[in-house]
């Protein structure tokens, strides 16, 4: 009977069950864990792009106010922080629900050698925020040309 809620290398299953089930909540919502106030952090998603001009990166960040968020550049690296404090109200004829979520995120996205720290701008839209990071000249990429060789 031990079999069944040990593992071969002593963990037990209902342990490892819960280790996946957290590995999987965290891969398909993002990570989140508790500070210890008791708020819950998180790191937004971002997709980052390079252009021949400038580096763009993409946060979702929906249901945040613009001014809660606070971007900048130090040492070669983007930082994305704010706040956030959502609540929710859902009445029907026979319930009357209401969820809040208070939290702060943060995110630290290494630039490349040539990015521009003095250049950045900053869009949101649709609960995107759009970070753009432009290339100084030097840093840019220069083509080429392959010269065919006499023989």
């Amino acid at each position: 009977m031990s079999d069944l809620v040990r593992t071969g290398n002593g963990t037990s299953v209902v342990n490892r069950l819960r280790d996946e089930m957290d590995d999987m909540f965290s891969r398909f919502f993002g990570p989140i864990t508790t500070t210890l106030n008791d708020r819950a952090e998180w790191a937004p998603r971002v997709d980052v792009e390079e252009t021949d001009k400038s580096i763009l990166v993409k946060a979702d960040l929906p249901g945040v106010d613009p001014k809660d968020i606070d971007i900048s550049v130090q040492n070669n690296e983007l930082y994305i922080r704010g706040e956030t404090k959502q609540e929710k109200e859902e009445k029907g004829k026979n319930y009357h629900r209401m969820e809040r979520f208070a939290g702060s995120f943060y995110r630290a996205i290494p630039l490349p050698p040539g990015a521009d720290e003095n250049g950045v701008t900053a869009t949101t839209a649709k609960g995107v925020v759009t970070i753009t990071v432009p290339k100084k000249p030097e840093a840019k990429a220069k083509k080429i040309v392959v010269q065919p060789r006499e023989s």
